[in-house]
């Protein structure tokens, strides 16, 4: 049996030898070297600037900045500190921590299961952020910046290595992908991430019919065309890109055309390709299991991580899943728990499914909060934000296994050894999928502009 992602391969391929960009290829004959730039597609596959260990990221956001004391970052001078330190009252963590795997990384009980996959590990423990408040932080971990709107690094992650099938997006969000952490910025539009929800599961309101188009219209917003079959939209779809050739050819160059043709070619493409791809049933109740998809608390994150996995076999090159409410400042002993039992068995059964496929080699996974939680008690119960130190972890995609990098204080309170700046942190990722930071630029209002600023230093110890 063909697998889904060889389907999905050979019907891409099919596709642009067919039509779609076809039609302008023959068109940039005629009218030169802008237009031929143009037959090849903004998402066409782009060198790398040296051999990549990673082919493609899946990065998991956990918003409200999870506390790095109680769940990475084993601290046992502060259940020995007597209660107070730095003129505050201390909060020891109330999990237990262990030492995982051959690696002997220190995780928190809290994380079980993840914990069994420690030996595919890389926790960077002394990361360091310069913003304390969550908007502004969370904005900086996905743009480097959270003074201006700026391309995502999904989005610059595509812009240096295009995609890998034209009939999905290079780019996708699973959930809402609003607002500049998930935007384009300056680059052109094509680059953004395409939000996708997952359907089903008990996410969905009970009792609520799905819209017209199955779950790929669940998943996609107006996916499905209520009115116009197939050949009729790509008669008007040709018309549409005629009309756009001749203003490209009239005006000369213009990347947000060409990347709104592209983004018209995209959609069409998606109404064939996107439905078997979000189609969770597809899946062996064992694969479904290993996600914890079915039962609770597990069933939401579960079907992300699987749709994830799902979508980077097929050929996207950067997803994103986001879960929430990790901000802790009262009942931390509670609500860690909850957050915690939510996502450790979806995220080590990703790792776990990857591995098995044979696709965590070369597929970078990312887990990372904004910034972390303060040693000290916040109204006696949580942690406060800690911008200074805290933990994320990478896990395949080049890294070492079972290893850690860096270190914040005895208590936990600042970075102090293998400190990692937002900045070096998407260098090194950049690294590992073959791009140099440096050289991954875009020329916007008379300079050239890169993810990582004027700073950055790639994290070369943690290479594998």
């Amino acid at each position: 049996m063909n697998t889904l992602t060889e389907r999905l391969h050979r019907r891409s391929v099919l596709r642009s030898m067919a039509g779609g960009f076809g039609s302008l290829a023959l068109a940039a004959v005629a009218t030169g070297e802008a237009l031929a730039e143009d037959a090849a597609g903004p998402l066409s596959p782009k060198q790398t600037h040296f051999a990549p260990r990673a082919k493609r990221v899946i990065m998991l956001t956990m918003t409200g900045a999870p506390s790095h004391v109680d769940t990475f970052d084993h601290k046992p001078a502060l259940a020995k500190s007597g209660g107070t330190g730095r003129g505050r009252k201390l909060m020891p963590s109330p999990f237990g921590f262990r030492r995982r795997g051959e690696g002997g990384l220190w995780v928190s009980d809290l994380l079980p299961n993840i914990a069994g996959q420690a030996d595919e590990l890389c926790l960077l423990r002394g990361m360091h952020t310069d913003q304390p408040n969550h908007k502004e932080a969370q904005q900086a971990a996905h743009t480097g910046t959270a003074q201006f709107v700026r391309p995502s690094l999904g989005s610059w992650t595509v812009y240096g290595l295009g995609t890998r099938n034209t009939d999905l997006p290079g780019y996708v969000a699973l959930g809402p992908a609003k607002g500049p952490n998930f935007g384009s910025g300056f680059l052109p539009s094509v680059y953004q991430a395409t939000g996708v929800s997952v359907p089903g599961g008990s996410s969905r309101p009970g009792g609520m019919a799905r819209p017209r188009g199955g779950a790929a219209a669940e998943a996609v917003p107006d996916i499905a065309n209520p009115v116009l079959p197939p050949s009729a939209q790509r008669r008007q779809l040709d018309f549409l890109q005629k009309l756009n050739r001749g203003k490209l050819a009239r005006d000369g160059r213009q990347p947000q055309v060409r990347a709104l043709m592209e983004s018209y070619e995209l959609a069409f493409r998606m109404q064939s390709s996107m439905p078997e791809l979000v189609d969770l049933s597809k899946e062996t109740a064992a694969t479904q299991a290993l996600y914890g998809v079915g039962r609770e608390p597990t069933d939401g994150f579960g079907r992300q991580c699987l749709m994830a996995r799902r979508m980077v076999e097929a050929g996207v090159r950067f997803v994103e899943l986001t879960h929430g409410d990790w901000d802790h400042h009262n009942d931390i002993e509670s609500g860690l728990r909850s957050q915690c039992a939510e996502i450790d068995k979806p995220v080590a059964g990703l790792l776990a499914d990857l591995k098995q496929r044979d696709l965590l080699k070369d597929t970078l996974v990312v887990w990372a909060g904004e910034f972390g939680r303060t040693p000290h008690a916040e109204n006696g119960t949580g942690r406060g934000h800690n911008n200074k130190g805290y933990t994320t972890f990478l896990a395949g995609g080049g890294v070492k296994g079972g290893f850690a990098h860096g270190a914040t204080d005895e208590l936990g309170y600042e970075a102090v050894e293998g400190r990692l700046h937002t900045h070096d942190w998407h260098a090194t990722i950049l690294h590992l999928l073959g791009l140099d930071h440096e050289r991954l630029t875009y020329r916007h209002a008379g300079r050239n502009f890169r993810l990582t600023d004027v700073a950055g230093k790639v994290a070369e110890d943690i290479l594998a």
